[in-house]
């Protein structure tokens, strides 16, 4: 049986790191579409129906996603649950998860701003965190979504195609604009995710309780742990090679010391930093990229359509990161 361990057995199509790791077709929604999503993928990726990869299913956005060919089978709150030729709704996530995938990568879907579930659907997104439920949770069949795909088809009309489904359902629901605090806590974990709760609840005109409350309604989170989240996710999309090498520093420099980095980084992810290099976890990579570029973008650091930095930098971890077991 393939493995993707010790090679890359999948053959991509929507992109790949510099060394080869497969990447999706991921950009920002249609302009009337941002109030609510944060950004649209299509990830394809051919291999042989027998081919085995593993990793991590770890995202801090929710997401709708259409997985067609491959076999899922993930570890959640709920258990550990299987899927295939189906649409998905995952909720954010507090760690990362494990993830078996078996055969071709063909997955399309768009993550949705916090508080966007509630808005359009009527659902908490901190009901879902860390789970994944049929899409009739949202109120609508699968096969709406699952039935815009056909086989053999190119990635951006996929991604039209899910955008004008997006548009139709969203105007059909006058769903009205996600909460500005959270989104105001979103923005805030991509620009410094060592900023105080307190301070990011003052600068916005609310109170503590008032951020806490929103956070947990549309991340299923506490505000610190929402920083602390996107500040463990930096640091791995480095060792993955998918963030700008010019912030590595930086990323470092967000921990107190070696052992509160390590601590943090394998209560998340459940093994060490040293560990998570030894195997390279190609699917999260795939995940992480989508996440940095839309951070980056969100920052205007780097225009919608310019190259992303890792794809000018070789994408193998660099060596200076923490090394202990």
């Amino acid at each position: 049986m393939g493995s993707d361990k010790g090679g890359i057995p999948h053959t991509p199509v929507t992109g790949a790191t510099p060394d080869g790791v497969p990447l999706a077709l991921n950009r920002a929604p249609a302009a009337d579409l941002e109030p609510w999503i944060a950004r649209v993928m299509v990830a394809i990726a051919h291999a042989p129906a027998d081919t085995v990869s593993t990793g991590f299913l770890c995202n801090d956005a929710s997401y709708v996603r259409t997985a067609m060919g491959g076999h899922w089978t993930v570890e959640t709150a709920d258990g550990t649950r299987e899927f295939l030729n189906e649409s998905l709704v995952c909720g954010q996530h507090s760690r990362g998860w494990k993830l078996v995938y078996r055969g071709p990568v063909i997955v399309a879907g768009f993550a949705l701003k916090p508080g966007a579930y509630r808005a359009i659907w009527g659902v908490d997104d901190g009901a879902l965190v860390d789970r994944i439920a049929p899409t009739t949770h949202l109120g609508f069949e699968d096969s709406e979504l699952t039935g815009l795909y056909e086989r053999g088809m190119d990635a951006q009309v996929w991604l039209l195609r899910i955008e004008e489904w997006l548009r139709d359902t969203i105007a059909r629901r006058r769903a009205p604009y996600p909460q500005p605090l959270a989104q105001r806590l979103d923005e805030a974990a991509f620009a410094d995710p060592n900023q105080s709760p307190a301070d990011i609840a003052e600068r916005h005109g609310a109170t503590l309780r008032t951020l806490q409350r929103t956070a947990r309604r549309a991340f299923g989170l506490s505000p610190k742990q929402v920083l602390r989240r996107a500040r463990v996710l930096d640091l791995a999309a480095r060792m993955c090679g998918v963030a700008d090498k010019r912030e590595e520093e930086d990323f470092l420099l967000r921990y107190f010391d070696q052992s509160h980095l390590i601590r943090d980084f394998s209560a998340f992810f459940g093994r060490s930093p040293q560990q998570f290099m030894d195997n390279r976890q190609r699917l999260l990579t795939l995940s992480l990229e989508i996440r940095q570029a839309r951070r980056l973008e969100l920052l205007n650091r780097i225009a919608p359509d310019a190259v992303r930095p890792w794809m000018m930098q070789t994408s193998l971890p660099p060596a200076d990161l923490p090394a202990q077991r």
